[in-house]
């Protein structure tokens, strides 16, 4: 007996996704990031987990290179989520009222993102300039933490800047 509640998928309509909104620089560099890192990761997990198997060994640098990668696919990822406005936010205040409470909740919450990216780019940037002068190594792989740590600032400041093109765009809207 068919169940009367499920909904037939030819039924539902497809999601289209919207249009990136026109930027300057447009969002590819952080879509390509994005895709590159998830397939590396995806490459590397998997050939750990097969040596795991085969060998009940592991490789202990997939590990150190995994969570630099996830980290990498987090910033790249946030960067075009706060530009395609699909990052985490609360529709209910976000989406409510009319558009002059809707532009001011925009121009609060880009202001506030924009100054949280700001501190975490200076503060990610002294944390790479002390592993680099401090000397620390890798526990894994025995290599400079500055040459991972070293990008963080880079990928922030990449979303400092989206954001900062978001409050602009947000301030002339009218």
């Amino acid at each position: 007996m068919p169940d009367d509640h499920a909904a037939d998928s030819a039924d539902l309509p497809a999601y289209v996704p919207p249009p990136d909104p026109p930027l300057r620089v447009p969002l590819r560099f952080e879509d390509w990031l994005t895709v590159l890192t998830l397939g590396a990761l995806s490459c590397i997990t998997l050939a750990n987990v097969i040596v795991r198997y085969l060998t009940a060994e592991s490789f202990a640098w997939t590990e150190e290179i995994s969570i630099f990668l996830l980290i990498v696919l987090t910033l790249s990822a946030s960067s075009s989520a706060f530009v395609r406005v699909l990052h985490i936010r609360i529709e209910l205040l976000a989406d409510g009222g009319g558009p002059a409470r809707q532009r001011r909740y925009a121009l609060a919450a880009g202001a506030v993102s924009l100054l949280f990216f700001a501190g975490l780019t200076v503060l990610l940037g002294r944390m790479a300039l002390d592993e680099y002068n401090w000397g620390d190594t890798s526990p894994a792989i025995g290599v400079p933490t500055w040459w991972y740590s070293m990008w963080l600032p880079v990928l922030s400041a990449v979303i400092t800047l989206r954001l900062a093109g978001i409050l602009r765009r947000a301030w002339e809207r009218a």
